[in-house]
């Protein structure tokens, strides 16, 4: 059988029953490991950045801040481009490449890792690359749109991204297992000395045992190369969605040409906004991720050939007043969860890694914490929690409608935003800071699980709103401009951390997730909404 699939019907149920649903569940079930190691990769930063500290790498927290925080704005700018692959380069031809592309941060990040010399633009760059995985999402929640029938998104959605999202809680296990061992022997490097006690899933492990930091980069290599072969050869093109995807060289050269012009306004973009002597730090984050984010649209405007009536005609997306809506429904949902994953480890290591203590005096001084709780014992659970929930969150929108189900999350999560800064405010001032830790990850995980329902009802909500030609787009535009989340929160939790205020971040964000209230009623449930709980 060709790749390339000629007939596609999926709203025949003669069709489905017959022909369609084994190549739609098979290219959902190959869709799902691939995305799932896009995330791994994406945002490993999060945990590699922990062991960092803990190693001594000669960078300050806030410069590790930037690590995650470039990975996450890289891989919500290569989300842009990868919105539209779907339609020029066929899915099976665009998953692939993007798993391929993987390899390069992959390895790198493991060679990278095996020196305390090596310099941060060096990691930066790696973190920039990383966010490659990230852009995976959007290609491949258009694909998968493609593949079933409407009454059916939520689900099908809801797993490949629920499933693709156990990435984040992969990486976070094994990452902290695989750095206690020399699983890849000469080959891999040599171990290092722990500095500072660190954590696995399974106990700590005490300053002064070897560790094998570069394992966070190797790891990825065992399971890419035969997922690539696999899926090159299970996975399909649909032919009325991609209409000429031409050969697979033809089509890798269009995805790459897309993907370099999301990485030149990233780097141009972190070079304005990143602080002396790496870039110019003459743009706040505000002005430059809006900066990187048009302008990346603007450039693909402009790209010549073939390539150019088909991305003014998913261009017309941005004229339905119900894409923006739900771009902003989406950051409240995955944009929180994504973001959240991103700063949790590093936010758990600093504001419960110390303590103030209290001088003769009076005067307070932020010392370490003995009892501190491990990031990377605790840190899984929340990306976990919020991928198990996703499909359930589609599964229920499908019976009483994504709108309703995003109105009741979106209450839920104001409510524990709010209770989540005021128990951050406690724990920063406390010479106790660990009495606070049971409702600060009591909190956070009602914050994920509600952003994974919610990401599964706002999928929902686009798959019923929109025709099969512009959900596959929209989903991916949605999902680029959420996956900012991961570049805004570790951001805005290092700074006020840093001010000594991070509750603040939370208040903040609980003003956002209010509004949200009211757009989505506005738009979707009140009495003579434009769409009635889609």
């Amino acid at each position: 059988m060709s790749n390339n699939i000629e007939k596609w019907d999926v709203e025949d149920p003669v069709f489905w029953e017959s022909t369609g649903k084994k190549i739609a569940n098979r290219n959902l079930w190959l869709s799902i490991p691939n995305l799932l190691l896009g995330f791994a990769i994406w945002l490993m930063w999060g945990i590699i950045t922990v062991q960092m500290l803990n190693l001594g790498f000669p960078f300050t927290p806030v410069e590790l801040f930037t690590l995650t925080a470039i990975s996450g704005l890289a891989g919500a700018t290569f989300r842009i481009p990868a919105s539209f692959m779907i339609r020029i380069a066929g899915g099976r031809n665009t998953i692939v490449l993007n798993t391929i592309l993987l390899i390069i941060p992959a390895f790198g990040t493991g060679m990278a890792l095996q020196d305390t010399n090596t310099p941060l633009w060096v990691f930066q760059l790696l973190a920039l690359l990383s966010g490659i995985g990230g852009g995976k999402f959007a290609c491949s929640m258009s694909n998968i749109s493609g593949f079933f029938p409407k009454s059916q998104q939520g689900l099908a959605l809801g797993l490949n991204a629920g499933l693709g999202n156990f990435g984040v809680t992969t990486m976070q296990i094994v990452i902290p297992l695989v750095m206690t061992m020399g699983i890849f022997g000469a080959i891999g490097g040599g171990s290092m000395e722990l500095m500072k006690d660190s954590g696995t899933l399974i106990g700590r492990i005490p300053a002064g045992s070897a560790t094998w930091i570069q394992n966070a980069g190797w790891i990825w290599l065992v399971f890419l190369i035969p997922l690539i072969a696999i899926s090159w050869f299970g996975m399909n093109n649909l032919l009325p969605i991609t209409p000429n995807p031409g050969t697979p060289l033809s089509a890798f050269s269009k995805i790459l040409g897309l993907y370099a012009i999301s990485f030149v306004t990233s780097v141009i973009g972190l070079y304005l906004y990143l602080p002396e002597p790496i870039g110019l730090g003459v743009l706040n984050m505000w002005i430059a991720m809006p900066l990187i984010m048009f302008s990346t649209l603007g450039l693909l405007r402009l790209v010549p050939g073939s390539i150019k009536p088909n991305i003014k005609r998913q261009f017309e997306i941005f004229k339905d007043k119900h894409t923006w809506s739900m771009s902003i429904l989406y950051i409240l949902t995955f944009g929180s969860f994504i973001g959240f994953s991103m700063a949790l480890p590093l936010s758990i290591t600093v504001i419960f890694g110390y303590m103030n203590e209290v001088a003769a005096d009076g005067t307070i001084t932020r010392v370490a914490n003995p009892n501190a709780p491990s990031a990377l014992t605790y840190a899984w659970i929340g990306p976990f929690l919020g991928a198990l929930t996703r499909p359930i969150g589609g599964w229920i929108s499908d019976k009483v409608g994504g709108s309703l189900v995003t109105q009741i999350i979106t209450l839920i999560m104001v409510i524990a935003s709010v209770a989540l800064g005021y128990t951050l405010q406690l724990a920063y001032s406390s010479t106790a800071p660990e009495t606070y830790f049971f409702a600060f990850i009591s909190l956070f995980l009602i914050l994920f699980a509600a952003s994974g329902i919610g990401n599964g009802s706002t999928f929902r909500s686009i798959g019923v709103i929109y025709n099969r030609e512009q959900a596959g787009p929209v989903l991916g535009w949605t999902s680029a401009i959420a996956a900012y989340g991961s570049f805004v929160a570790p951001i805005v939790i290092g700074e006020q951390i840093k001010a000594g205020t991070p509750e603040v971040a939370m208040y903040g964000f609980a003003v956002f997730y209010a509004l949200c209230l009211v757009l989505n009623w506005w738009f979707y449930l009140r009495k003579n909404a434009y769409v009635q709980n889609p």
